[in-house]
């Protein structure tokens, strides 16, 4: 998933991987994100400006850092360092905080490893992210969307929308 976002932003000429970037991965990438954000309308709508984003919406973020204050430093992409990595883009600020924040929703659940809906969660906390000025424009409030992630773990004591996949991060 993390592999798709940085050939994302390298694609569209971005200087970062920010969470528009991680988002779009996501839900190319794991069913039970996609199954989280609702509907069928709702997943198309929310595709369709991720598309319309990497085709020109998103152009005025294009030069600019994604940073909602949550941190000051930007690390370097995860992964080895070679040839292949030359170009690509480190984090936004945005984007390394929401990373660090799947992290931590994984180690809460107990789970060995980042899933998807850790990621999703950890997207839709920070309200100034560009993930959240995404999804709020496809009509998909990301506060209440956060909240059913966290929820549905409260209450079932596990990811109800992880099913058996295993896919992570």
């Amino acid at each position: 998933m993390v592999a798709g976002a940085r050939r994302r932003a390298v694609r569209d000429g971005d200087r970062q991987i920010d969470t528009a970037h991680l988002l779009h991965s996501l839900l190319e990438h794991d069913p039970e994100s996609r199954a989280a954000v609702g509907d069928p309308q709702r997943l198309a709508r929310l595709l369709g400006y991720l598309v319309q984003r990497s085709i020109g919406y998103g152009l005025r973020w294009q030069g600019s850092v994604e940073d909602s204050g949550a941190i000051a430093l930007v690390p370097a992409p995860a992964g080895p360092a070679g040839p292949d990595t030359r170009d690509a883009p480190g984090w936004s600020p945005a984007a390394a905080t929401a990373m660090a924040g799947a992290r931590e929703y994984a180690r809460r659940r107990g789970g060995p490893r980042v899933v998807g809906t850790d990621l999703l969660a950890a997207l839709t906390a920070d309200p100034g992210s560009r993930a959240v000025e995404v999804l709020e424009r496809a009509g998909i409030p990301a506060r209440g969307l956060n909240s059913r992630i966290l929820d549905a773990r409260t209450e079932t004591g596990a990811e109800e929308y992880a099913g058996g996949s295993g896919a992570s991060c």
